[in-house]
């Protein structure tokens, strides 16, 4: 407990009468539901580049699309993200986090293919990614607008101006953080 606020892993530890809150990496349908029928107060904090991603992953499995997220395993918008899946039956939500992947993954639906992706990746990194998706699969969906948050890229591209200066760059940042490793 630290200034009022709980940390644990699952809704069921949260006493009664909490205030809890989503991460700006947004959560799963299962744990606002699980909020829900708790009837525990909430805020939800989803930034809302995340929840246009989770929108557009509904939509594409309410259509029968399979879905490729570019993202980090084990990152908390991955979890959210994939979460956000419905329509199971109709529908396969692949994770890629690499170029090699992006290479080998095996797709059911090939020719009702989306793409989303994690907001807090790197633009070069991703573009790569996204351009071998694309020669692998002509037909793949991919976002008119580029999901990757401003915020984001405007960091990473800080770093990159002034670390030819730099004998060491100390980035403070939690060791799962896609912003603190790129």
């Amino acid at each position: 407990k630290e200034k009022g606020a709980i940390f644990v892993e699952e809704i069921n530890e949260i006493p009664d009468d909490s205030l809890v809150i989503f991460s700006a990496h947004g959560v799963s349908s299962e744990v606002e539901e699980a909020t829900k029928s708790r009837n525990l107060n909430y805020f939800d904090a989803t930034c809302p580049l995340v929840t246009k991603v989770h929108m557009e992953v509904k939509k594409h499995a309410n259509a029968n699309r399979d879905i490729i997220l570019i993202g980090h395993e084990g990152h908390p918008e991955v979890e959210g993200t994939m979460g956000r899946h419905v329509n199971t039956e109709n529908s396969t939500i692949y994770l890629v986090q690499d170029e090699e992947d992006a290479r080998s993954i095996k797709i059911k639906n090939k020719t009702n293919l989306s793409l989303v992706t994690q907001t807090t990746l790197s633009v070069d990194e991703t573009i790569s990614i996204i351009d071998i998706l694309k020669r692998r699969f002509p037909n793949i969906n991919v976002p008119k607008k580029d999901d990757i948050c401003y915020a984001t890229q405007n960091r990473q591209d800080a770093v990159n101006s002034i670390i030819e200066y730099c004998d060491f760059l100390i980035v403070i940042g939690s060791k799962n953080s896609s912003n603190s490793k790129r």
